[in-house]
């Protein structure tokens, strides 16, 4: 019987060399999205909801839920999801786009505490579910969730101008690239593109516009200079960018963030709101209390108002006090004030006036002509309003918002928008 041989050859070196570059190479590939993360690194959920999974597939089962402003410990990262682990400790796969870095936390809970004692300005509630941010602009960072009707406190008022989709979308490129550690390049400027002059006609001599066309020629030499057209095309101003305005607002929960302001009814009976007569309402504060034998206790108010449109650079411009008419059983105006330039924060209080007793008074900030901000102080008498000044002061001379209807030669408004100036003239 024949007994086989076999023969074994060594590898050659340079096979073998090629080998281990490839295994090294298919196995950083496939650790590029995937491995652990430092030790330590927490993030926060800024989805209303969301849920874990056992891994990343298109199926997969549910380990566990988490919900807005849950913090959670980062495991693992692979693309778009990351491997988290709840306070619960539950563990499970989520995708990176609901949460935020510890960063925007922090800098949540450090504008809850500079705003702790910020006076109320108004109470609220929202109109559908908002994204609360964390500076007034769309593309800046949010975290918590207000839902539909959420009760809020106003705190402050800021506008800003309305960031376009594109900046938006931007902004969350650079947020998930800084979020996995890439780098995001700047998109390449387009050139623009030149566009053809707009061709003129040549310009006509006088002497031959006077004559007839028959008889005089319109043409005109090559070396003659163009007369310049007399008719120049108006130039097309420059078109304001759309603007919004933010309310600065506190949730029941402590929470506080900048939040749309058209998205946020005051509240305030809807009696009072009536009055505004087209204007947004911007304050409102209850200044007392009366009796009333058929409706018992009722709120008299004092409210700020200003023009219904975003981006005007003060808070208000006009004062109003409501007060309630025990006779008639309805809400009347005691004091009104148009045409100010009127900022946050204003104050009410009761104050001790001596044998006239106690009384509500309110301070409101105006600006001046002169471009200063002092404090007015008004007091509540009855129904009557009347402004508070130390003996021999004198205020300087408020300005008056630009929005003031301008007078002709006779003294009369040109135009006064609203109802109570139409009463007005016809009262006279």
């Amino acid at each position: 019987m024949r007994r086989l041989r076999h023969s074994f050859r060594p590898l050659p070196m340079r096979l073998f060399f090629h080998l281990a570059i490839l295994l090294a190479l298919v196995f950083a590939l496939s650790c590029k999205h995937r491995g652990p993360v430092m030790g330590g690194e927490t993030m926060y959920v800024s989805a209303p909801q969301a849920s874990l999974r056992d891994h990343v597939a298109a199926v997969y089962n549910r380990v566990g839920t988490v919900k807005n402003g849950d913090r959670v410990e980062v495991l693992e990262r692979q693309k778009r999801f990351v491997r988290v682990r709840t306070a619960q400790k539950v563990e499970g796969w989520i995708e990176l786009r609901a949460l935020v870095p510890e960063e925007t936390f922090e800098q949540f809970q450090r504008l809850a505490k500079d705003n702790h004692n910020t006076s109320v300005v108004a109470h609220g509630a929202t109109r559908v579910e908002l994204n609360m941010h964390v500076t007034p602009g769309r593309e800046t960072e949010t975290l918590y969730q207000l839902p539909e009707n959420t009760k809020v406190e106003m705190l402050k008022r800021a506008s800003t101008e309305r960031a376009t989709p594109e900046e938006i979308a931007a902004k969350k490129r650079a947020f998930f690239a800084k979020a996995v550690g890439e780098s995001v390049k700047p998109r390449p400027k387009r050139k623009p593109v030149p566009r053809p002059a707009p061709v003129q006609a040549p310009a006509l001599n006088p002497v031959a516009q006077e004559a007839p066309a028959a008889t005089q020629p319109t043409t005109q030499s090559a070396d003659q200079p163009a007369m310049p057209s007399s008719n120049p095309a108006p130039q097309q101003e420059p078109q304001p960018k759309p603007m919004d305005d933010w309310w600065l607002v506190r949730d029941q929960q402590g929470h506080v963030g900048w939040v749309l302001a058209r998205m946020v009814d005051i509240d305030i009976p809807l009696k009072v709101a009536q009055y505004a007569e087209g204007q947004r309402i911007q304050g409102a504060f209850v200044l007392n209390t009366v009796q009333d034998e058929e409706k018992g206790a009722v709120q008299q108010f004092l409210v700020l108002l200003n023009a219904n449109k975003d981006g005007i650079p003060y808070d208000f411009n006009q004062i109003r006090v409501f007060v309630w008419n025990l006779k008639k059983h309805r809400y009347e105006t005691a004091y009104r004030e148009h045409y100010i330039m009127g900022y946050f924060p204003a104050k009410v209080s009761n104050e001790d006036f001596g044998r006239e007793g106690w009384m509500p008074v309110f301070t409101i900030r105006k600006q001046n002509v002169d471009g200063s901000i002092t404090e007015r102080k008004y007091r509540l008498i009855g129904n009557v309003v009347r402004q508070v000044l130390a003996p021999g002061e004198q205020l300087p001379q408020a300005a008056h918002s630009p929005d003031e209807p301008k007078k002709d030669a006779s003294g009369e408004k040109n135009s006064a928008p609203g109802k109570a100036s139409t009463h007005r003239k016809n009262k006279r």
